[in-house]
């Protein structure tokens, strides 16, 4: 009971002690009320600039070079020497804007230089860059980028680099190399386009090959429509007659009033033969307004 009763007290003095380091605990957490005070960073600039108005400062900065390698390339890394991150999309639209300017050699050459840092090695600036070098006369080098997208994609090659490739040969009547790049179309399963196969039956023409014209024919007949648009409307043309904008080889797709009109609705438009005939005179004004 001595023992006890002694003890007592100590264990209280303990329960007091731990109380009042809670409490000056909770006084200096309480101490900073609020949020704390933010300050501006110094790596980041107030003034923003957009990617459009950063675009034409490239195109701007590398317009007045000659095309000397080093020199373009300089420029480039100086201009992107205060980036955080490597600005892609400036330099995509200011390939752009060289795509419309047709400025080739500056396209290959900014093309080169991203595609060294290690961005933008996607499929669409590969395209591009086998654009610019089929425009610019190298057809070397765009045949041996086309060799490595090939071999490395095989299978997975969109459709637009065969197509490509073959309208390249086409130009510059290279009719074999134009046969092996339709066999592997043909051996990979790709279907090839109207273009493709009216370059080809061009060409087994030219050559007296009239077997294997209408082999391919049989095989891809031409289609009996196409869509056009047409001040924003979507126009179905009959694929025979693109250049003879004749009234009755003409279906729209909507009714005039901002809504579409539904497949099934769209076949009835198509066998009604006689609205269309009976509708010649009105739908021949309306295409002489829209030539015009």
């Amino acid at each position: 009971m001595l023992g006890l009763r002694v003890s007592l007290p100590a264990i209280a003095r303990r329960f007091d002690s731990t109380e009042i380091f809670r409490s000056t605990r909770s006084v200096v957490l309480c101490a900073a009320k609020g949020p704390r005070p933010r300050y501006p960073r110094v790596w980041k600039a107030r003034k923003r600039i957009g990617t459009i108005s950063k675009s034409k400062k490239l195109v701007e900065c590398i317009m007045g070079l000659s095309n000397v390698k080093e020199e373009v390339y300089g420029a480039l890394d100086s201009f992107v020497a205060w980036e955080l991150e490597f600005p892609l999309i400036t330099v995509k639209k200011a390939l752009k804007t060289l795509e419309n300017q047709q400025d080739w050699k500056r396209i290959i050459q900014v093309t080169k230089w991203m595609l060294s840092k290690g961005q933008g090695r996607t499929l669409g600036s590969y395209f591009m860059l086998l654009h610019a070098l089929s425009e610019d006369g190298r057809l070397d080098e765009a045949e041996e980028l086309w060799n490595n997208i090939f071999s490395k994609s095989l299978e997975g090659t969109p459709r637009i680099f065969f197509d490509k490739m073959i309208s390249i040969y086409h130009k510059r009547g290279m009719h074999e190399n134009m046969f092996e790049i339709f066999a592997d179309m043909e051996e990979l399963g790709v279907r090839p386009t109207v273009t493709t196969v009216s370059m080809m039956g061009n060409v087994f023409q030219q050559l007296g090959m009239l077997d294997k014209y209408e082999k391919l024919m049989k095989k891809y007949p031409p289609p009996k429509w196409e869509h056009r648009r047409i001040k924003g409307k979507r126009v179905r043309i009959r694929a025979g007659q693109l250049h003879g904008f004749n009234s009755t080889n003409i279906a729209y797709i909507g009714n005039g009033d901002g809504r579409g009109e539904g497949p099934e609705e769209l076949d009835e438009q198509e066998s009604e033969e006689e609205r269309i005939a009976r509708d010649d005179l009105e739908m021949s004004k309306k295409m002489d307004l829209m030539s015009s």
